[in-house]
């Protein structure tokens, strides 16, 4: 779930409320050297030029996203970089894929500088991906506590939408699956070539329908906008 800015495909209104949350907060938090972990082609890289110096991506070798926009190859634990050699850092929907989320947010406090700003997405109700390697799922109370035990203080903390924008979504994944159906299930392909528009026009009704019950309970995602302060439990 690495999303970007993109407005299309079966992530349409997910990549657009990001976009919009981000292009809100970036100008308020980027600065100087920019350490985007768990980078992936880097799909942030053109709304976070604007406002940092540089934007370092991390990833491990055995990521399952292109591999061309990624300038340093080490797992998120081990980070091959000196103390608070960075000014600000990006961690989206990587969380949920770390079997030691805690321990991730430890180094990212340890190569941020006294008062570096981290931001940070993580999902809440969303369906499995990118398996074998996804463990997690993660409630406002369980990211405070990750961030806040590892020497940061929350700025924000925010669920993305409620229970129209989750529930579209999970619909449009469920559908999407019938794409794919072979076999007996070919006969009604030209049928399934309507469910990309038919799916969109569902997330577009939700996106609008959003305000009506913005329950965090319901959320898909939570961002959180975090500030070094000191080094945390460990």
């Amino acid at each position: 779930m690495k999303s970007g800015t993109g407005m299309r495909g079966k992530h349409w209104i997910v990549n657009r409320i990001i976009a919009k949350e981000l292009k809100r907060i970036f100008p308020a938090y980027l600065s100087g050297r920019l350490i985007d972990i768990g980078c992936g082609d880097k799909p942030l890289a053109g709304l976070a030029a604007p406002y940092v110096s540089c934007h370092v991506g991390i990833d491990h070798a055995e990521t399952q996203h292109r591999k061309n926009n990624i300038d340093i190859f080490a797992p998120c634990y081990d980070i091959p970089v000196d103390d608070a050699s960075f000014d600000c850092a990006l961690c989206t929907a990587v969380l949920e894929h770390l079997e030691e989320p805690g321990k991730a947010i430890a180094e990212c406090s340890r190569i941020l500088k006294l008062g570096g700003v981290a931001i940070c997405t993580a999902p809440f109700i969303w369906n499995l991906h990118e398996e074998p390697r996804d463990f997690f799922r993660f409630s406002k109370y369980g990211l405070a506590y990750l961030f806040e035990t590892n020497g940061f203080k929350i700025l924000e903390l925010k669920a993305l939408a409620g229970f129209w924008v989750t529930g579209s979504i999970a619909l449009t994944h469920y559908l999407w699956k019938f794409r794919r159906k072979k076999g007996w299930a070919s006969v009604f392909k030209p049928l399934f070539t309507l469910i990309p528009p038919f799916t969109l026009m569902i997330q577009a009704a939700a996106y609008l329908l959003d305000h009506l019950d913005k329950r965090e309970e319901w959320t898909w995602m939570h961002l959180v906008v975090a500030q070094k302060i000191g080094t945390g439990a460990a």
